[in-house]
């Protein structure tokens, strides 16, 4: 596999500069060593008027085989001969985009210590690929490049020379020109060229959305074609398609409201929570959480179904609370929210305070027993509701913490959303809906049940005839025996 990346000089800054970009010297051929092969980088030319840096990716078809466990289509062959005869060792493919981010990983992220300013100023590209797969063809590669400011020419290449009416085959030799910024550029080539080929080398797990909105960040939101990148780039793995296709839109309506996604983000992408109030709810439910939790004097706060962490962030930033964990089904919502909280730079002693772990409310945990309160922030409508006494047991029966925070959607709110189809739910992935009345009707029985007090509160603004987009219950633990403990 081979690829070159080329530039010219610009006003103040010659050619070479290219290799401070790069972090590799010009006047060095260097190799590197890959999970499937070597790595090579050299400058075949490099004036200050002109120069060009190649990357020559040399794959061993056998530890190709060996290293893929079956997985892909160099690891998954029609044949015993497939298994060491096919295009892999010599078509740009995603082993060529995993070099790209190995070899280059601090050009990718736009770096540069020796030059600060050089990352950030555009400059003339030109980049080549001499044997590219295409599935689409030349026309989806010029869609696919075209939007982002290239000068794109894919040439297809012919099946056999010497015999041109068995047509061309599924390759081009591709070369995209224009004025790029050096670390898109290789974010772009990163993206799309095993979009291109439809196929990856490695099994594509759930942190491969975290990879593409990435790399794709500041042009894959608006890219026109948006959804078959994220098809093709994720394996047509629907789920973590739609994960990728959300939060790509909520990205758009951030960058829209001229805010932080976090902000708008709800804890289950409820997008029109967000749309048409000036403080967002998810963060008007936050607060009111907090409020509730500070009022019952708890100091050991566990957070049920806590997402992407964003109730944790908050809880963590006051110290009245000693100790904060969050609990999820979801290993990617943790890894996410590890990564927010940025558990990996705490020192001991912040790390102390907070944990993260995976688990199901279906079942009694006894990870959960022994804190001051919990918290079910838009959790319950995710629950099926043949499965909701397992989740009361689980919470109010064998944990047993002396406040519990409960907050739910108010369906009959969703008139207010002008957005938002009559007859359907805000997501698509609750199970319900409860109207006010039903909503105090399940806490009542609850408190009864398991020897609680409920109090009720709105969140966002009350509206005089279909009440708050958020309702929310306190429950309090009281010294009365639960009843299910007096049939016992």
């Amino acid at each position: 596999m081979f690829l070159t990346i080329s530039t010219t000089a610009t006003t103040g800054s010659p050619a070479t500069d290219l290799g401070f970009l790069l972090h590799k010297h010009p006047d060095k051929a260097q190799r590197f060593s890959t999970s499937h092969g070597t790595a090579h980088v050299l400058y075949p030319e490099a004036t200050a008027e002109r120069c060009t840096a190649a990357l020559l990716l040399e794959i061993d078809p056998v530890a190709l085989v060996r290293r893929s466990k079956g997985k892909g289509r160099g690891g998954a062959p029609d044949s015993a001969l497939a298994q060491y005869v096919n295009d892999r060792p010599y078509a740009a493919s995603s082993l060529l985009a995993v070099a790209l981010g190995s070899v280059f990983s601090t050009a990718l992220k736009g770096q540069c210590a020796a030059r600060p300013g050089l990352p950030g100023a555009a400059r003339p590209l030109r980049v080549e690929v001499p044997v590219l797969p295409a599935r689409g063809g030349a026309a989806l590669v010029e869609r696919l490049f075209a939007p982002l400011g290239w000068t794109v020419s894919a040439e297809p290449v012919a099946l056999d020379e010497k015999f041109p009416q068995w047509g061309d085959s599924r390759y081009v030799r591709l070369v995209l020109e224009g004025e790029q910024r050096l670390a898109d550029a290789l974010r772009h080539l990163y993206v799309l060229l095993p979009v291109l080929d439809d196929s990856k080398h490695y099994w594509v797990a759930p942190d491969e959305v975290e990879k593409l909105l990435r790399s794709g960040e500041g042009w894959l939101e608006d890219h026109p074609e948006q959804r078959l990148i994220a098809g093709r780039y994720l394996g047509r793995r629907w789920s973590l398609t739609r994960d990728a296709l959300e939060r790509l839109a909520l990205a758009r309506l951030a960058e829209a409201d001229d805010s932080e996604a976090e902000e708008l983000d709800n804890a289950v992408d409820e997008e029109t929570d967000t749309e048409e109030r000036p403080v967002p709810l998810a963060v008007q439910r936050r607060e009111a959480i907090l409020g509730a939790l500070r009022a019952s004097g708890a100091a050991r706060v566990l957070d049920l179904g806590c997402g992407q962490g964003q109730l944790v962030g908050e809880l963590l930033k006051d110290p009245r609370f000693t100790e904060v964990a969050g609990m999820d089904v979801s290993a990617r919502a943790l890894a996410v929210a590890a990564r927010r909280l940025r558990l990996d730079r705490m020192t001991e002693r912040q790390a102390a305070r907070v944990a993260l772990f995976q688990g199901s409310l279906a079942y009694t945990d006894r990870r959960l027993a022994g804190y001051d309160a919990a918290v079910l922030s838009e959790v319950i409508e995710h629950v099926d509701l043949p499965r909701l006494p397992a989740l009361e047991h689980a919470v109010f029966g064998a944990a047993r913490p002396a406040t519990v925070v409960v907050t739910t959607p108010n369906v009959e709110y969703n008139v207010r959303w002008e957005t938002l189809p009559a007859g359907h739910v805000r997501h698509s992935d609750h199970r319900f809906e409860w109207t006010r009345q039903e909503f105090r009707a399940w806490a009542a029985g609850v408190a009864e049940r398991y020897g609680y007090e409920v109090a009720y509160a709105p969140v966002g603004p009350d509206d005089p005839e279909v009440g708050p987009p958020t309702q929310m219950g306190v429950f309090t633990r009281t010294e009365k025996e639960p009843e299910q403990e007096k049939a016992a």
